[in-house]
């Protein structure tokens, strides 16, 4: 039988508690349903609600002593949340909630934003933003995964695996899928639609390869050719890649393919997929020896074929500098200051958008660097060096907004607060079986008020 299992979070006991934590290594990033405008974790006072026209994308942006929240169409800062320590960001999936990596696992943040379903239109909400109460417990967090309307977290003190409906998180009571790997690691799952698990395989010391369990935890597929296990991505029809010291593995339709680096040393530690694209955008490193390599060639996995290119750019860039346009762009934010816009079919060099000034990678991985995501078809860029924010419309190459902070910004992320496929409007719409004649006004209205959803 399936190990899907009650597992409940660590209520911590209050908001915004000072929390530090130190992870091994630089990880890579990581789409569902939406709460009401009265839910809250269990055992939180929800903060008050407030109906707006349309969907209001927010932004969360870690500094040295806390978080930011600013709002997406302004840069304004919404709240700032004391939190000490070096804490991690990871949208939650459910285009609402942000996973903040901290001491003793991953504590749920709440940005505020969220849009409900309601028969042929929607209803956009926003709050203030605040960091609840709800810690998924793990012993050094690592990667997040939301996927298909499941978030897999990873723990890479003990490798253990807990899987969530991605519109559950905030829940403490949610159900759980609970899979422990043999050793612990610094390692990776995700969840696919039918319930295949896709791990990481390793020890302390050697990450190794993947395993495929299915949904009753029975191995299907296995794969010892992928040293240096790092990363993950899921492009088109599901698959899935992992990075690898000497290229990266692609596991689809039940087979797993080696993808061989040109290079006998030829690292893919950090990808950025899109579920519009079958290529998986890629860092490349080719020097073993390096102290600290600062990499000008990107690579281009295609999970079709399982095939590799590499693309020249004019800088160097670093793990937060991937990313991709909701077209399937692939983006890469260059040490020259530009954000660079590759055409993932034919690898070509579109654009280069100069964004901020030139920058060089810091020796420390976890000292603030310059960072990229995407939200509505923005990117948006953080500068530590003059402690700001820009947004770039990814079509047009304009940057179209700038905005200064009193915080020197480390890692970001966003909660785009639209309705997901993932969604279930009888879950959580107060009014799902009111009379849809009391709406006629509101119908009236739809196109205006609904909000698209997130890829």
């Amino acid at each position: 039988m399936s190990l899907i299992t009650r597992h409940r979070p660590r209520l911590v006991p209050a908001l915004g508690l000072g929390l530090a934590v130190t992870l091994l290594a630089a990880c890579g990033q990581g789409d569902a349903g939406t709460a009401a405008p009265s839910a809250a974790p269990e055992e939180s006072t929800a903060p008050a609600a407030t109906e707006v026209a349309t969907a209001k994308p927010r932004l969360a942006v870690t500094y040295d002593g806390g978080i930011q929240v600013l709002d997406a169409s302004t840069l304004e800062v919404l709240t700032d949340i004391p939190l000490e320590g070096f804490n991690r960001l990871n949208g939650a999936g459910d285009n609402r909630h942000i996973m903040v990596s901290t001491t003793g696992g991953f504590q749920v943040l709440d940005a505020g934003t969220w849009t409900e379903p309601h028969g042929d239109h929607t209803h956009a909400y926003t709050s203030d933003p605040v960091l609840t109460d709800v810690l998924w417990s793990a012993e050094k967090p690592g990667h997040v995964v939301p996927h298909e309307g499941r978030t897999a977290l990873f723990a890479d003190g003990t490798g253990a695996v807990t899987v969530v409906d991605s519109d559950e998180l905030a829940d403490p009571d949610a159900d759980a899928r609970e899979y422990t790997t043999p050793s612990a690691h610094h390692g990776v799952a995700v969840e696919l639609s039918d319930g295949t698990l896709v791990v990481s395989e390793g020890t302390e010391d050697a990450r190794t390869g993947i395993r495929v369990l299915d949904a009753d935890d029975t191995e299907i597929a296995a794969s010892d050719e992928c040293p240096g296990v790092h990363g993950e991505a899921v492009a088109a029809d599901e698959a899935v890649v992992i990075g690898c010291e000497d290229g990266a593995v692609v596991y689809s339709g039940g087979t797993i393919t080696k993808v061989a680096a040109p290079d006998a040393y030829g690292r893919i530690g950090n990808q950025a997929g899109t579920e519009v694209s079958p290529i998986v955008l890629g860092d490349y490193k080719s020097d073993p020896d390096a102290e600290l390599e600062r990499p000008t060639r990107v690579s281009l996995i295609d999970t079709r074929d399982g095939s590799l290119q590499l693309v020249d750019l004019p800088s160097s860039y670093t793990f937060r500098s991937l990313a991709r346009g909701d077209d399937g762009e692939a983006l890469v934010l260059g040490t020259d200051g530009s954000l660079h816009v590759i055409d993932p079919e034919t690898g070509t060099l579109v654009r280069s958008i100069p964004v901020i000034d030139a920058w060089e990678e810091p020796t420390e991985w976890q000292e603030p660097r310059p960072a990229v995501t995407v939200l509505d078809g923005s990117a948006y860029v953080t500068d530590p060096a003059t402690n700001s924010v820009h947004a770039v419309d990814i079509v047009s190459g304009e940057v179209w907004l700038s905005g200064d902070l009193e915080v020197t910004p480390n890692e970001i992320a966003g909660a785009s607060g639209a309705v997901s496929e993932h969604a279930h409007e009888d879950e959580h719409d107060d009014h799902a079986h009111e009379d849809e004649h009391a709406h006629e006004d509101e119908d009236a209205h739809a196109d205006e008020e609904t909000a698209p959803a997130e890829g």
